[in-house]
């Protein structure tokens, strides 16, 4: 506890620095934000596994590590990254992040269409020309900072990430795409954190989609904690993918909170493949007559890693609908956290949600911890749940094995079959045949790292992974 304390004290004097180095750069009303939110997370410290909400996942690691800030630092040469993992983005909207700020010199320039507003957040807020009237009316003004540290720690330290304006029915045919890149930094082997902030406004009856992507690049380890916040307006219509490809010793933390208005709709895609441990929650208010949120969620994990998804759907209001369907593959020693929550509040009478949640364990030393939830406090509503755990088809290997598919092979096109039910919704074709690549290359993973596991445990049993620190 002395550790936790004394990192904590550090975030405060790193908050000291930031506020000197800001002083005169932003507006008056965001200084206030900041303030408020470092003083909440001091109130409120870390969590522990004692809180309901944490009790399956342990920031200890996260806690006890003295994290510094990225300050913007970047590896010279650096705009000259691989062609090859930009290909794609002449066939969408790209903003590219990287070490936690925008790099404008990293993606071709796409002509956005009229009406469309997309770029850094950082100068949306300190633009000398007029900003956008919905940074100050919607930044920091949905996630809740007064609940949640880690949101708090964002909200306090926030300095760049992406902002997206879609103006009132505008339909956009290409996605946004926004790429958060993290990379070491010569000379420089502290542990980072970076705090990208997005605030993403689709205004009445516009139409659009955006990607929110996390790749690690190198092996020191770093915290990434990530805050979006997403408005969508009466009639808007938006599809949003986030995937999670952090490198192995990474820390992930994130929050993506969505206020839907009437007759809304938003469809969510959450990815999860990278990080040591990972943390999501995913909060949708359906906060206006009609709306309609469809969440899919899909999280692989091997070796010692640890993945937890929370969501919350609040119906708020009347005649809403939601589908939520989440799907994990554990391997290894891995441990995966599912806690959904549909929340239904006394006048949203005629609801209709259903929540489903499917894990397949691919190792007896795989786990799973799911937790399904309803709270329901109107009685004209229909609302199901439910939860399966289970282990790969015996038949159906054998079946496949009959036509001359070998062992390795039909256990991967099983597995594969699950999550593919996912990744499939992943409208945008390029990030959809990249992450089944993903996911074939991460079964290859899985396996081989089992056989070196299997031939180096002794008698005494398996070493320590990350959920038991």
């Amino acid at each position: 506890m002395t550790a936790v304390g004394q990192q904590q004290d550090t975030y405060f004097s790193q908050f000291a620095d930031l506020v000197g180095r800001l002083a005169g750069k932003e507006p008056a009303w965001l200084q206030k934000i900041r303030k408020a939110a470092i003083d909440r997370f001091g109130e409120l410290g870390f969590p522990t596994t004692k809180n309901e909400e944490w009790k399956y996942t342990n920031v200890a690691p996260i806690a006890r590590t003295p994290f510094r800030p990225s300050q913007g630092r970047v590896p010279p040469g650096f705009a000259r990254f691989e062609e090859s993992q930009l290909a794609d983005f002449a066939k969408c909207i790209p903003l590219v992040f990287v070490n936690g700020h925008y790099m404008d010199d990293l993606a071709p320039g796409a002509e956005l269409p009229a009406g469309v507003r997309a770029g850094s957040l950082a100068a949306a807020i300190t633009s000398p020309t007029p900003p956008s009237r919905f940074v100050e009316q919607h930044l920091a003004r949905h996630a809740p900072y007064d609940e949640q540290a880690f949101v708090a720690l964002n909200t306090a330290f926030m300095q760049d990430g992406a902002f997206v304006e879609i103006s009132k029915d505008v339909i956009l045919q290409k996605p946004i795409y926004l790429l958060f890149i993290s990379v070491e930094i010569p000379g420089f082997n502290e542990p980072v954190v970076y705090h990208p902030r997005n605030l993403i406004i689709a205004e009445r009856g516009s139409q659009a989609s955006v990607i929110e992507n996390y790749l690690g690049l190198g092996n020191r380890p770093y915290f990434t904690n990530a805050v979006t916040e997403v408005v969508v307006g009466e009639n808007a219509r938006l599809d949003y993918t986030k995937v999670q490809q952090e490198a192995a010793d990474a820390f992930h933390v994130a929050t993506q909170h969505f206020t839907q208005e009437r007759s809304s709709s938003v469809t969510t895609h959450m990815i999860s493949f990278g990080g040591a441990l990972d943390r999501e929650d995913t909060r949708t208010v359906l906060d206006g007559e009609g709306a309609e949120s469809l969440l899919h969620g899909l999280y692989v994990t091997n070796g010692g890693q640890h993945v937890d998804h929370h969501t919350v759907i609040d119906h708020a209001k009347p005649h809403c609908s939601s589908r939520e369907v989440y799907k994990g593959v554990l391997d290894g020693h891995s441990m995966g956290v599912f806690n959904g929550k549909i929340v239904v509040r006394k006048d949203a009478q005629k609801t209709d949600s259903k929540q489903s949640n499917k894990n397949l364990l691919l190792s007896e030393n795989a786990i799973i911890n799911t937790k399904p939830q309803l709270e329901i406090y109107a009685d004209d509503v229909k609302c199901t749940h439910g939860a399966t755990i289970g282990q790969i088809d015996q038949e159906a290997v054998f079946y496949l094995r009959s036509r001359g598919i070998g062992r390795e092979d039909a256990r991967n096109l099983l597995i594969q079959a699950f999550a593919n039910d996912i990744l499939d919704r992943v409208k945008f074709l390029p990030l959809r045949t990249e992450l089944k690549k993903t996911l074939t290359a991460r079964l290859a993973e899985g396996q081989e790292s089992e056989a070196r596991s299997q031939k180096s445990e002794g008698p005494e049993g398996r070493v320590s992974t990350l959920q038991e620190i």
